[in-house]
């Protein structure tokens, strides 16, 4: 009986992950309502949780909103609108897109121009789609992510476990997010204007609040890989 009323609690505790994880997307318009401090330093503290290596818990945020956030909104459509395609981040861009994860971009990438009516082949229109990354797509606040420089590599993977359960925790309170690794293409910008260090490196940016459920561009959801094509299992 005690194995059975454990089975039931794993079964229900599973559920509730698994319907955050399929409602979650990456929403490209937001309402303008600001999210109460509250919730966000409750979504702050549910990240907090996140496993990092030797537990040392590299992430550090910064929170934008209000008037600053519109003045950082200016500075980042402005830098981005006038960079000709250059961006300065501090880690290095995926070399190639090939097979399969190729395949992947270009679905996701025309799903998102169909549903906003952009002919395949625009570049115009895409170049101007994407430039809305830097107006946040009219989220109320955003989290810029940064880590320290001497922890390489893992610190951003560390950072990339904390960016998931940041999402996954503002889904649970009745928030949309979207992670923006655009946002990092202009990390010596973000460094001058939160003041921070030559040694921090940024990592992503997350743009959040209350998403447009009416708007077009929330319409559509991208698909996953079953698990065929991406697990391999050895033994047992």
């Amino acid at each position: 009986m005690t194995s059975n009323k454990m089975t039931q609690i794993d079964e229900t505790r599973i559920a509730v992950v698994e319907e955050l994880l399929n409602e979650r997307f990456s929403c490209r318009a937001f309402r303008p309502d600001p999210v109460p401090r509250p919730i966000i330093e409750r979504v702050l503290n549910a990240a907090q949780r996140t496993a990092s290596w030797c537990n040392s818990q590299p992430w550090q945020v910064v929170i934008v909103s209000g008037a600053e956030k519109e003045r950082f909104r200016e500075l980042m459509y402005s830098t981005a609108a006038n960079a000709n395609g250059a961006h300065h981040g501090d880690f290095p861009f995926p070399r190639e897109y090939r097979g399969v994860y190729l395949e992947r971009r270009r679905e996701s990438g025309f799903q998102l121009y169909n549903t906003l009516g952009i002919a395949r082949g625009d570049r115009a229109a895409y170049a101007k789609q994407a430039l809305e990354n830097f107006n946040f797509f009219g989220a109320p606040h955003v989290a810029v992510i940064h880590t320290d420089e001497a922890l390489g590599v893992y610190g951003a993977i560390d950072c990339g476990g904390y960016v998931s359960n940041f999402m996954l925790a503002a889904q649970a309170l009745g928030l949309s997010t979207v992670p923006q690794a655009a946002l990092a293409f202009h990390s010596d910008v973000i460094r001058k204007q939160f003041g921070l260090g030559d040694d921090r490196r940024v990592v992503c940016g997350i743009s959040f609040g209350y998403g447009d459920v009416e708007n077009k561009v929330n319409s559509y959801r991208t698909s996953r890989a079953g698990l065929a094509e991406t697990v391999t299992f050895v033994g047992e």
